[in-house]
């Protein structure tokens, strides 16, 4: 069992973390699903990553409006030892970058100053009415976090931010505002770096620890990181009921990400985990308290084809996306968006009616366009192999559907 301070929890994540005290012998064989009877923790990832521009002010807001219990964020240290966040390792995929410094664009991010981040568009790659969203400082998370919607910082890549753990540690123990969330047991701090989350938990062994790891490991290093950690989360596609099974019995919580789709939500719940991390917490929120969870849509995406036998872009026939009419009349998806998880982007085109129950491949590459198929003519692939999720919207940014594989 763990070794860590036991602490009282709050919400749903008192919920998980009585999950965990049933614990299932570690050697079992076949294991079945465990049954989710209580409401699991869910999390916003990078604030509300599918519904505005990641690691900003608005995809917190997304966040907090969803109701999940916590948002997610990412944290840095600029070059001047002010902590930001962002994602990624260098500014070129989220922000206008090659603009304003063009000869930096490939840089770490960690190379740039408090100041020079600041001159960065940080949302207009994701939409254009979300020009001027700035990256933020790590306190403004805390002024968009309430009592009910508290934050997850994970501390992204260690190595380029030296002193980064002391620095969020003293930030929790002595601001106010991050004070009265840790009152309220709605901080966690979490990581993929084994190190730093162990430093972590000597300067702050108070604060909720998770260990970010890709797949589960066995039951030995487990047990070695129930001495540190509170809880394991790790990616949903390749989680097993053996897996569950086996991080119950190291007393710790289960989380999983980046859990899109309601369907992928719903088979994670299925097999017992404790807490769910989603770019759209807004959609999936819907999904465990009843409502549709995607209200008045009359299309949905009903496949995505990403690795086809061949060139991924072959003309006529590579990697596509499977659009259907779900509703008893036509609609015009011409300008309709298929964006996945990293702002990828394919459009249909002009002139596209779908009939009651006809379908529409959008493919990537090039082809003849036909009632049945809209080709995009891209030159190189954009839909992961390994999995993905996608979400379809309307040119009026009206939110249709998500689907992962």
């Amino acid at each position: 069992m763990a070794t860590r301070i036991a602490r009282t929890l709050t919400g749903a994540s008192a919920a998980a973390a009585g999950l965990s005290l049933l614990v299932a012998p570690a050697a079992v064989a076949q294991p079945e699903a465990q049954v989710q009877d209580s409401a699991p923790t869910l999390i916003g990832h990078r604030g509300a990553a599918g519904t505005a521009p990641e690691n900003t002010v608005a995809a917190f807001e997304d966040g907090r409006t969803s109701g999940a219990d916590f948002f997610e964020i990412d944290v840095q240290l600029s070059a001047d030892g002010v902590p930001f966040l962002f994602h990624d390792d260098t500014p070129a995929r989220t922000t206008n970058v090659e603009e304003v410094f063009p000869e930096r664009a490939n840089n770490p991010i960690t190379s740039f100053t408090w100041d020079e981040l600041q001159q960065l568009d940080a949302g207009s790659y994701f939409d254009e009415r979300y020009e001027g969203e700035r990256i933020p400082h790590l306190d403004d998370a805390a002024k968009i976090a309430t009592t009910q919607t508290g934050v997850y910082i994970e501390i992204k890549s260690p190595v380029n931010s030296p002193g980064v753990e002391q620095l969020v540690a003293e930030e929790l123990r002595t601001d106010p505002l991050w004070q009265q969330l840790v009152s309220r047991d709605k901080i966690q701090v979490l990581g993929f770096d084994e190190a730093s989350n162990r430093k972590f938990a000597e300067l702050a062994p108070e604060i909720e620890l998770q260990q970010l790891s890709g797949v589960v490991p066995g039951p030995a290093v487990l047990e070695s990181w129930a001495g540190f950690a509170d809880s394991v989360g790790t990616n949903y596609r390749v989680l097993s009921a053996q897996n569950v099974a086996e991080v119950k019995a190291a007393g710790l919580v289960l989380g999983v990400y980046t859990v899109n789709s309601p369907e992928a939500v719903q088979a994670s719940l299925d097999l017992g985990v404790d807490a769910v991390t989603t770019d759209f917490p807004i959609q999936n929120a819907r999904l465990l308290t009843g409502p549709p969870v995607f209200p008045g849509s009359g299309v949905e995406i009903a496949d995505s084809v990403s690795n086809p036998a061949g060139d991924d872009v072959q003309p006529e026939n590579g990697e596509y996306v499977l659009l259907r009419n779900t509703s008893n009349h036509s609609i015009d998806v011409s300008g309709y968006l298929v964006r996945d998880a990293a702002n990828n982007v394919l459009t249909v085109g002009n002139g596209y009616v779908l009939a009651a129950g006809a379908e529409l491949r959008v493919y990537t590459g090039p082809g003849t366009n036909s009632a049945g198929a809209y080709y995009n003519g891209l030159t190189s692939s954009v839909l992961n192999n390994g999995g993905d999720s996608v979400a379809l919207w309307t040119p009026q940014d009206k939110l249709q559907d998500v689907f992962a594989n």
